[in-house]
């Protein structure tokens, strides 16, 4: 005789209790920035289409209703002159970037997730979910993964990459780790 499972005893021995609570924040920005407002002289510069005088004003006003006060990047100027394949129009470009993202991105990340931890002030060996988001580059194995090895986690840490997620990422990897932190017991992410 088959026996008779409980879902919901089991379903609730397998959720946290209460709430879902943020312990720790840590962001990273490249070091590299513009202010917004010489975005467009910077922008049109490296391209070498200064020539394209109509074209720079709409950016330029474009720029200044975006609230954005700067713009952080990997990239120099002095990168981009070295490496002129990344801005030229029509110019193969795409292995050069995502070559320098696979790299560069888990960095940026370690840097968050370090400041995250030391303000958590628990140790790292309790991190059981890790969720990571960029809006840049896609790699095999993704930056999730060359994050738990950058922090030194334990290789069973449960990781979400999400990548191209643009603005709304935050919000999407904080609504991922409220679900999990709140349906897996004994849970701790680090986003």
């Amino acid at each position: 005789m088959a026996s008779s499972i409980d879902i919901a005893a089991m379903r609730e021995a397998q959720r946290a209790r209460g709430p879902a609570t943020i312990l720790a924040i840590g962001t990273a920005t490249p070091p590299n920035f513009v202010y917004q407002a010489e975005y467009p002289d910077f922008y049109f510069r490296i391209t070498e289409s200064e020539h394209m005088v109509d074209l720079k004003e709409k950016f330029k006003r474009i720029c200044d209703k975006s609230t954005i006060r700067k713009r952080h990047m990997h990239l120099t100027e002095e990168y981009l002159k070295e490496n002129p394949n990344i801005y030229k129009y029509g110019a193969p470009s795409l292995d050069s970037r995502q070559e320098e993202l696979a790299v560069e991105v888990p960095k940026l990340g370690k840097e968050a997730a370090v400041k995250a931890i030391k303000e958590w002030g628990e140790p790292k060996s309790k991190i059981t979910h890790l969720i990571f988001t960029t809006t840049s580059g896609a790699d095999m194995p993704g930056a999730d993964f060359q994050l738990v090895k950058l922090l030194g986690l334990h290789l069973s840490v449960k990781r979400f990459m999400m990548y191209q997620q643009g603005c709304f990422a935050g919000a999407t990897a904080l609504r991922l780790a409220k679900d999990l932190a709140e349906n897996n017991k004994g849970a701790c992410k680090i986003l």
